[in-house]
């Protein structure tokens, strides 16, 4: 299996140098040559994530790493997960719950950058050399990142995060991290700031001494799709016997959509991927007007979701809408967001097939959670209301929905405050945040205070 760039100047690339890369020469983002396809009889065959895992993998790494050391690494990367298969399913009210939040950073990107973690140090191993981790997180990536790579010596994680919009427990899963190796930098802005800065980084590279690498954990790297797309994958294996599976999924930067679709396209039935939006909407405004187009960001509950640019929807863009046109996609995606991405109505057409979308606002993320601890005793986050939305109000469609849980109620105490709910039971990893101090390291969002924070600390 080799991958190239969405934009098409980069290509025929093995997995371990997509993997160093993250984001393509050419600005665009990886993608395999082919789809490759899983025995969904071997998938049903398995009683683990972690074994249903070997199956995926693998079929995505075999031009960097031999089937044995990518079964070792599938076998030893997830860790300090508290459920005994690290994914819990919650059946309420014929609707199934899959909670992803049983990781060390209660947060559904403990898969992704675990394995992504994994796989860097291998190579960092092999190749006697060190990286930088620089990351932006509108929540949840950054406290992940940190705590996958923490304890890998040869990398170095600079993350930054927004002065806005972010739960303090949140922030605290970063800046509670007393480490050599780890830097949580608290920009003057908002995600986007933070984004533009890491994206100025990747161009520029300025700042790296000599054989280093510069490490996207951002999900533009195919390694966090990897490891989302297994998951899919057990949801099946548990739930195929429902029906159809509706996967209704609340997303931001799409990322987890697309592994949603990227294992659809493995072979993995679906009837429908239902793409759950807080305000900051411009998925929904792309899969029911068909205007995607960039706008400010709104500050919500859900605020791991509060992107005004999903990065990812490149990818689909390029696979789906344009039949893998790479210089239709080079044209589109380096246009934008000056100029606004809309299909003729044919092609728009295609999202029909597989697609829905749901915007949901905080009251009616609020009314959902209420309604379902109210009736069933279950404590949905604000990320997984938001998707739940849906899912509710037509769970008797004859088809059987699976809503993504992506993160702890716990990491947003004041939303439940506010409710008048009590969280009975932390996650281990947030029971003891306010009693750490903070290692906050405050900047403008300006390129060069960052960098030059970089090398007094490189």
């Amino acid at each position: 299996m080799l991958f190239h760039s969405t934009r098409g100047k980069d290509s025929g690339k093995d997995f371990a140098s997509i993997l160093m890369q993250g984001l393509a020469d050419d600005g665009g983002l990886f993608m395999p040559d082919y789809w490759p396809q899983v025995d969904l009889d071997e998938i049903r065959s398995k009683t683990s994530f972690i074994e249903i895992a070997k199956c995926v993998v693998p079929l995505f790494t075999a031009s960097s790493f031999s089937q044995d050391e990518t079964i070792n690494i599938v076998e030893s990367t997830w860790h300090d997960f508290e459920h005994k298969d690290l994914i819990g399913i919650k059946e309420v009210n014929s609707v199934s719950i899959l909670e992803l939040f049983h990781g060390p950073t209660a947060a559904f990107k403990d898969f992704g950058l675990q394995l992504a973690a994994a796989f860097f140090n291998k190579v960092l191993e092999s190749e006697n050399r060190t990286a930088i981790v620089l990351g932006a997180t509108s929540g949840d990536t950054g406290s992940a990142a940190i705590d996958a790579c923490k304890n890998y010596d040869r990398i170095k994680s600079f993350i930054m995060l927004p002065t806005g919009n972010m739960s303090e427990v949140q922030r605290r899963q970063m800046s509670t991290i007393n480490a050599s190796n780890v830097f949580a930098l608290r920009v003057s802005g908002t995600f986007d700031d933070c984004q533009d800065l890491v994206k100025l980084a990747f161009k520029k590279r300025d700042f790296l001494k000599n054989n280093q690498y510069l490490l996207a954990v951002n999900s533009i790297n195919w390694t966090r799709i990897i490891g989302q797309i297994c998951y899919y994958f057990y949801a099946f294996n548990k739930l195929h016997q429902k029906g159809d599976l509706i996967f209704s999924v609340p997303t931001g930067n799409f990322g987890n959509v697309f592994a949603c679709y990227s294992a659809h396209k493995m072979g993995l039935p679906m009837k429908k991927i239902s793409v759950a939006v807080n305000n900051n909407d411009i998925l929904h405004r792309f899969f029911s007007e068909n205007n995607y187009s960039k706008q400010h960001v709104r500050e919500t509950l859900s605020p791991s979701m509060d992107i005004s640019v999903a990065s990812n929807f490149e990818r689909l863009v390029y696979d789906l809408f344009l039949d893998r046109d790479s210089s239709k996609s080079s044209t589109m995606f380096n246009n934008f967001p000056d100029l606004p991405i809309e299909f003729d109505q044919k092609i728009w057409k295609k999202k029909d097939d597989l697609f829905s979308s749901n915007k949901v606002n905080d009251a009616e993320t609020t009314n959902m959670i209420k309604e379902i601890y109210d009736t069933h005793g279950y404590i949905l986050d604000p990320h997984t209301a938001v998707a739940a939305v849906e899912a509710f109000q037509k769970s008797d469609s004859g088809n059987h929905f699976v809503v993504l849980s992506t993160a702890h109620p716990a990491k947003f105490p004041k939303v439940y405050e506010d409710l008048n709910i009590e969280i009975s039971s932390l996650p281990a990893s947030l029971s003891n945040l306010f009693e750490k101090d903070e290692h906050l390291h405050t900047f403008d969002a300006d390129y060069n205070q960052i960098i030059n924070f970089i090398n007094l600390n490189n």
